[in-house]
């Protein structure tokens, strides 16, 4: 299974990417970095990828999942309210290809700033 080392200043996420095309794609394009936004409770950036709606694309995700935002060409992190049941589906605004699921838990991530830098990298298996 690939997966990726996400890194917000001394904050380091791993994750495993699903086999889906996007996640083809963006492990594909690492490294990059991107500004990052805070959006309710996910994480947003750009990613240096041009995706379709795959058809598996789906109008929820689960906490720790990575998804990808056809419409706005960005990729969030849903981290989910305080809390939450881990299985518990978080709806999303329109489609997405979800195409990961980070590993650590992603308490520590909010208290990440809009315009903060993540870099995301090929993480070794």
């Amino acid at each position: 299974m690939r997966r990726l080392r996400m890194t917000i200043g001394d904050h380091v996420v791993h994750a495993e990417l699903y086999d889906t095309p996007t996640a083809e794609a963006i492990y594909s394009a690492a490294p990059f970095s991107a500004r990052l936004k805070t959006w309710g409770e996910e994480l947003e950036f750009a990613a240096p990828v041009d995706r379709w709606r795959e058809p598996g694309a789906r109008r929820s995700a689960r906490r720790q999942e990575l998804v990808y935002s056809v419409d706005r060409r960005l990729v969030a992190i849903e981290m989910g309210p305080d809390g939450s049941d881990a299985d518990a589906d978080l709806p999303l605004a329109q489609p997405c290809n979800v195409f990961g699921r980070a590993v650590e838990d992603l308490a520590p991530l909010r208290a990440v700033l809009s315009g903060e830098t993540i870099r995301l990298e090929r993480a070794e298996d």
